[in-house]
């Protein structure tokens, strides 16, 4: 039933529970999953005013991914990882609609609690404009 899954993550520990629930789905029906990573314009921004190199901030990005990275690879998960560019809600659902994936799990809060609460939460708008199903972990 769900045999590609894509897994939408920024390193926060609600990412991290998502990634818990994406590897039990996965599990269960012998999925792929595939880990996405949007970074955004002042994310960007801020990574190469930070670091040296375009190699440091890759490394830092992956960095963030590590600990889910970690969790598949333990479990025997087959996966891809994908680093996207542009704001995470909207290029998470195009990059989501322009694949074939069968359910997209999302934490339910992510690394920029003040964005958030302004615009809101990037789940929500996964969940509003992805037309699969979505499942957002608390």
């Amino acid at each position: 039933m769900f045999k590609n899954i894509l897994l939408a993550s920024d390193g926060s520990s609600h990412s991290i529970r998502a990634a818990e629930k994406a590897i039990a789905l996965a599990k269960l029906h012998q999925s792929n999953v595939d880990l996405i990573y949007s970074i955004d314009g002042s994310t960007s921004k801020s990574d190469v005013l930070a670091y040296q190199s375009k190699y440091e901030v890759e490394r830092k990005r992956k960095e963030k991914l590590a600990p889910v990275v970690e969790l598949l690879e333990k479990d025997g998960i087959s996966y891809q990882v994908h680093m996207i560019h542009g704001d995470p809600g909207p290029a998470i659902v195009d990059f989501a609609n322009k694949g074939n994936y069968d359910c997209v799990v999302v934490g339910s809060r992510g690394l920029n609690k003040l964005q958030t609460m302004v615009l809101g939460s990037v789940s929500h708008k996964i969940a509003k404009r992805v037309e699969v199903p979505v499942l957002i972990v608390k």
